[in-house]
């Protein structure tokens, strides 16, 4: 019985997944999830007992996956310079894969309190790797730097999301490019 109700339960998020990427937070509904899962709405309600639920647990077991592939992807990165751009890379090569989707929607979207936190937690793995870099490039203000850094990805991640005129690689490559000239200040 409970490895039937896990399942089910994982069924939903991966639903969910797919509305997020699909339509954005609006997208997210309980018919919605009925629809695609063929569970009862009432059944929908069994597991979670709110839209920010289950939007907080896809930030629990998604952003943790997310940002491990970029942790991964600078902790093979030689110098800090290597390790800043494999940080801007990674995170907009996952923005075609269907979890970064959903958590690219979820990020846009009014959240609760509760997964404003796992999200922030999820993230401050990768922003003290990435302040770590910065302050061994001499930078003065590693944190503030880190997060403006960070907008600059944001801001990549959702000129592709757009699909807006440039290429995606042509994206990628000029926040680089803006990423490793900035940080020298």
């Amino acid at each position: 019985m409970a490895e039937h109700r896990s399942m089910q339960r994982a069924a939903l998020l991966d639903a969910a997944r797919s509305l997020l990427s699909e339509g954005g937070t609006e997208a997210l509904t309980f018919p919605a999830l009925a629809e695609r899962t063929g569970l009862a709405r009432s059944s929908v309600y069994e597991y979670f007992r709110s839209r920010a639920a289950v939007v907080e647990e896809l930030c629990e077991v998604d952003f943790p996956v997310w940002a491990a592939e970029v942790e991964a992807a600078m902790s093979v990165a030689g110098g800090a310079d290597a390790k800043i751009e494999a940080y801007v890379r990674k995170q907009l090569e996952l923005v075609g894969d269907r979890r970064h989707r959903a958590v690219v929607a979820i990020s846009a979207s009014e959240l609760d309190a509760g997964a404003r936190e796992k999200i922030r937690a999820a993230h401050g793995g990768l922003v003290a790797m990435i302040v770590e870099a910065l302050a061994d490039l001499g930078h003065a203000e590693p944190r503030l730097a880190a997060m403006l850094l960070q907008g600059v990805v944001d801001a990549a991640v959702r000129r592709i999301e757009l699909g807006a005129a440039e290429h995606p690689d042509a994206i990628t490559e000029a926040a680089v490019a803006m990423a490793l000239r900035g940080v020298r200040g």
